[in-house]
């Protein structure tokens, strides 16, 4: 009897099952050296805002009469008491810069969330149903684009008043417009594919068109923005603090932080540069985790 060693060969062989999605994309996110490092340094920064309350040494908004404008441990007259020194008004600049941290990153991940809620409906909307209401929806979003972003996240603030949470809604409304134009983008192109019309053919309405078939295949593009976008409303909430209009005395925020240091700049030069350290450092690493996820996520970019 013969054997027929191609049908055997056939049989025991059998093709390699494809990766996980995640796993596919966790390959190609970890060849960003860049994008890894900021991922570990934004994780490290989370948990630090979790455990604000007890790795802080001290109270944020205690003073200490004994110890106005202390020098780092290092540096002559500091201590370890006060590794990073003291303010104007003797609170203990790391516990300052620990739940800065929170703040910051609160205000980063709201600003966020309200933005990418909101201009992802607006943009599918504007997408999907085009005609007067795209146009009325994209020309708004037009206007909003033609100010200056500070400038108009500071006639809102001034508007509507100084505080944490006026600031936090006037860089959404600042931000806003990019989300509905990715959005308005990526739905129309998806809106003309095959699964898209055998979805209609099936008898599918408009909102399980646009939230189950066409939401899903735009999040890349957005979530990237987001990640993006973070950096982007620390950075304006640390600006208005500066301009006063943020967060409030003796709120500890980054930008706030700098501002009640202005005068103290040539003679104690730690109350400036360690809130600035913060902001680079958190900033870079949201820009690096962006970037690195932008590669990760766009066929085009894969090697």
């Amino acid at each position: 009897m013969t054997v027929n060693t191609s049908t055997i060969t056939k049989v025991l062989v059998r093709p390699a099952e494809p990766p996980h999605p995640f796993f596919e994309f966790y390959s190609y996110f970890r060849q960003n050296t860049g994008a890894v490092i900021g991922l570990w340094i934004i994780v490290a920064l989370a948990v630090l805002a979790v455990t604000a309350d007890f790795v802080a040494p001290y109270s944020p908004i205690v003073t200490n009469n004994a110890a106005f404008l202390k020098p780092p441990f290092w540096q002559a007259g500091g201590s370890l008491a006060h590794p990073l020194g003291t303010d104007a008004i003797g609170r203990d600049m790391l516990s300052r810069l620990i739940h800065g941290t929170r703040l910051s990153l609160l205000i980063g991940f709201t600003v966020i969330s309200i933005s990418i809620v909101v201009g992802t409906t607006l943009g599918l909307i504007a997408g999907f149903y085009r005609g007067i209401i795209e146009i009325a929806i994209m020309r708004l979003m037009d206007i909003i684009l033609t100010l200056p972003s500070l400038l108009l996240a500071i006639v809102i603030v001034a508007i509507l008043g100084p505080g944490v949470s006026n600031a936090l809604l006037a860089v959404a409304i600042v931000l806003l417009p990019h989300y509905v134009r990715i959005a308005r983008a990526a739905i129309i192109t998806e809106t003309a594919k095959d699964y898209v019309t055998a979805a209609k053919v099936s008898g599918a309405g408009s909102i399980r068109l646009m939230v189950k078939e066409i939401l899903p295949n735009c999040m890349a593009p957005l979530i990237v923005q987001a990640t993006l976008g973070i950096s982007t409303a620390i950075l304006d909430a640390a600006a208005l603090g500066f301009l006063g209009l943020g967060a409030q005395p003796p709120t500890p925020e980054w930008g706030t932080m700098l501002a009640d240091a202005r005068e103290f700049v040539l003679r104690a030069w730690w109350v400036v540069t360690f809130p600035g350290l913060m902001i680079l450092i958190t900033v870079l690493a949201f820009n690096l985790l962006g970037d690195g996820l932008r590669d990760a996520l766009d066929p085009k970019l894969k090697s």
